[in-house]
């Protein structure tokens, strides 16, 4: 279980950077979020949070969900954060208004591009890929049933998919990583053969998109990030372009294979232990 307050030298680190936006779910899947801010906001400062001891959210109840992401906002709001990004789906879909309520930090969340999909659709017949807790969930219903115009809107049990990134998976043994998803996608579609539009509606997901692709190169699978970046922007400031990086652990997903995915992804950061 993590700590709202870190050990010294951490906090001391995150201390220094100036105006720093979190970023946040539970585990390796918002990195991508990281990547696409940077990209975006090149001098901005960033803490990521990778709150791997609350994977996966898509086990959780609707109050679990929000107990455990309000204790990462809150997190991180004491580490100086002036805006956080909540970048998964199915914490934004099910409690974003609720945590927003709670904490008094603009929270940012993600969504599953439904609107976008049905754009896009030859067929009007369009699949959001996510959690259970999503997919299940009446919000995830209503909101499909909002976006969606005449089309007909899938919602699909991908957890298992989720679970390829978080242990990593699909860095260490990509064959093993294509015949799941090749399956999942064959069972999909032999019940479904008109969807040709696919949203990766867990910031998991997104990693696997070269799977994806090799599975169903006629279908168009979507990324949810996009609409995050021009939300966020109004937050933005000048910093020194750093990007800090803090995590939590358990007995399943311990901090030196999260660091060791880290570095097989190639990306510069050393993750700390929150607690």
């Amino acid at each position: 279980m993590w700590i709202k307050n870190p050990r010294i030298g951490i906090a001391k680190e995150i201390m220094e950077l100036q105006r720093p936006i979190g970023i946040f779910d539970a585990g390796i899947g918002s990195y991508a979020i990281v990547e696409r801010v940077r990209a975006a906001f090149p001098a901005q400062d960033i803490v990521y949070f990778a709150d791997r001891a609350s994977f996966p959210y898509g086990a959780k109840t609707p109050q679990q969900l929000l107990n455990v992401v309000q204790s990462a906002t809150e997190y991180l709001q004491a580490q100086g954060c002036v805006a956080v990004v909540l970048a998964s789906n199915a914490p934004s879909v099910v409690v974003l208004e609720p945590l927003r309520a709670a904490v008094s930090v603009p929270v940012i969340g993600i969504f599953p591009p439904v609107a976008e999909a049905v754009r896009r659709s030859a067929s009007g017949r369009v699949a959001v890929l996510g959690v259970r807790s999503m997919v299940d969930s009446a919000a995830m219903q209503a909101y499909a049933d909002a976006h969606r115009g005449d089309a007909e809107v899938l919602l699909v049990n991908a957890s298992a998919l989720v679970d390829l990134v978080e242990n990593f998976a699909f860095v260490h043994r990509p064959q093993e990583t294509q015949a799941a998803i090749s399956g999942f996608i064959a069972e999909l579609r032999a019940a479904h053969p008109q969807v040709d539009v696919m949203t990766m509606s867990s910031t998991h997901l997104p990693w696997l998109k070269p799977f994806f692709v090799a599975a169903a190169p006629d279908v168009q699978f979507l990324d949810p990030a996009d609409s995050v970046l021009a939300e966020l922007a109004p937050h933005t400031s000048v910093g020194g372009g750093r990007t800090r990086c803090v995590a939590t652990a358990s007995a399943e997903l311990s901090l030196d294979d999260f660091n060791t995915a880290l570095r097989a992804l190639g990306t510069p950061l050393q993750a700390e232990l929150a607690a």
